[in-house]
């Protein structure tokens, strides 16, 4: 089944070379594309999209800002941030507000397109220098393991957190599928979240990992 994208996007040439870029596979269409993202609760309503992509600087009102609110209402569209910024302030900011992903515009060319797949499978995928300082953020923790997790379940929420869907986590460890998935299941459950942009979220701000 086709996947709908909105792209949230005040640069006209890279918008415009972002809807190219998802022309050239006939998995996904682009149903709408916005120049800022004051109206996206309306927006987002009308076309129920798969996917949003968004970028955080906009005019009127933050990308940020703008996931907060979609979240309000719609708990499972897929949300990339695309961006310049690569600080921790704006990563935890757009993260912890419920974006699913987080890449940087300078790979975006290479990496939109399974960034997207990524989502969709049940990943949180970053651009490599995001996701490293992610990594490295929790890595300096602290934090006890208050929720209990196994050294397999700490393994598994450290690659999700990295932006692994389930399939590049089983490859990665070595564990069946399905066996991810029940691990998966288990950290939600430990974690009481349902999806991996939650988990991801609490994992960032409580430096579980």
């Amino acid at each position: 089944m086709v996947k709908k994208i909105i792209i949230f996007e005040d640069n006209s040439g890279l918008r415009k070379g972002l809807e190219e870029l998802l022309q050239l596979t006939d998995e996904f269409v682009v149903i709408a594309t916005h120049d800022n993202c004051i109206q996206a609760e309306q927006q987002v309503k009308e076309n129920n999209p798969d996917v949003i992509l968004m970028d955080i600087d906009m005019p009127g009102r933050s990308g940020i800002e703008a996931v907060k609110i979609i979240r309000s209402f719609n708990k499972d569209v897929q949300i990339i941030m695309l961006t310049v910024f690569d600080d921790s302030t704006h990563v935890f900011d757009a993260i912890c507000a419920g974006a699913s992903g987080y890449l940087l515009k300078k790979n975006v060319s290479e990496k939109l397109i399974p960034s997207i797949k990524e989502v969709l499978e049940g990943g949180a995928p970053m651009s490599p220098s995001i996701a490293k300082m992610v990594v490295n953020s929790m890595q300096q923790s602290t934090a006890t393991n208050i929720y209990k997790f196994n050294e397999k379940e700490k393994l598994i929420l450290s690659l999700l957190c990295k932006g692994n869907s389930y399939k590049m986590i089983a490859d990665e460890t070595g564990y069946a599928f399905e066996t991810i998935r029940s691990y998966i299941k288990k950290i939600y459950e430990k974690l009481q979240v349902h999806s991996a942009t939650e988990a991801v979220s609490k994992a960032i701000k409580e430096r579980l990992v």
